[in-house]
């Protein structure tokens, strides 16, 4: 298998995982997506305190590889629905991990590319970016979370319009739109998303991933089962030794030193 992905540990605690299919600005293919998947599954077995996704070369991703997809037609629902689950299973895989995930944007990140980036917990993008969802153009839906991660992530209002009406968008207009969490300069968003990374490693690690799982949980829930998760995340880093190490810290006016138990 080539090397569709690339994955450094760029510094104790921090990944950086690159799609690497420049020639097709990074579009997706079946052996991109089984890569994916070993990459993510290794992901919660790892010491790590944040990870970025980022796109070798000029864009992040142009989403599905349009050479492959008149493939996927001809085969049959039942297997075009397998491989729409694995798809899913792998950017759930992504949220799901209970340690930050940062999306570093340049240049195009559409379709099933930005669709990825919705299943990171942060986009930082670059000022010459285009995002958009174009799945409407060629007689599909955005398939992969799109649609779902859209509508908790902007609103019911704001999903409609970017998947209706906008196509791709400039970066600016993303970011008005909520889709971007910090914007940088052209040829930044390594660095950008690198920086935040370093931000998010200095918090206690064990907050900062049950911060996730209880924000992710709360979006899905009521009130009350919001208060629910809270409490009970809450009683659990209440016993850690790193909430110990915060406290003696902060009294001691020191910086804590995090053991992530």
């Amino acid at each position: 298998m080539s090397d569709t992905l690339l994955v450094e540990d760029v510094e104790p605690g921090i990944r950086v995982i690159t799609l690497n299919r420049p020639g097709v600005l990074n579009a997706w293919n079946a052996e991109m997506r089984v890569r994916m998947a070993e990459v993510v599954a290794e992901l919660p077995g790892a010491d790590l305190r944040a990870v970025v996704i980022a796109g070798n070369g000029r864009a992040f991703s142009a989403g599905e590889d349009v050479r492959g997809m008149e493939a996927l037609a001809d085969d049959s629902t039942r297997g075009f629905r397998a491989v729409a689950r694995h798809i899913h299973d792998v950017f759930d895989g992504i949220e799901a991990l209970e340690v930050p995930v940062i999306a570093a944007v340049e240049g195009v990140a559409a379709g099933g590319g930005l669709e990825l980036a919705l299943s990171c917990d942060f986009r930082v993008v670059s000022r010459s970016a285009r995002l958009g969802l174009p799945e409407l153009n060629v007689g599909l839906i955005p398939g992969s979370g799109g649609c779902s991660r859209l509508v908790r992530l902007v609103g019911l209002a704001r999903a409609k319009e970017i998947v209706m009406l906008e196509g791709m968008m400039p970066a600016e207009r993303a970011h008005q739109l909520g889709l971007v969490t910090r914007l940088v300069e052209p040829g930044a968003a390594l660095d950008g998303a690198l920086e935040m990374a370093r931000e998010l490693k200095a918090k206690a690690p064990l907050a900062v991933g049950m911060a996730k799982l209880v924000l992710n949980s709360c979006a899905e829930a009521d009130l009350e089962l919001g208060r629910r998760f809270e409490r009970l995340g809450q009683s659990v880093l209440k016993k850690t030794g790193d909430h110990l190490e915060g406290v003696r810290a902060f009294v001691e006016k020191r910086q804590p030193e995090w053991k992530a138990r």
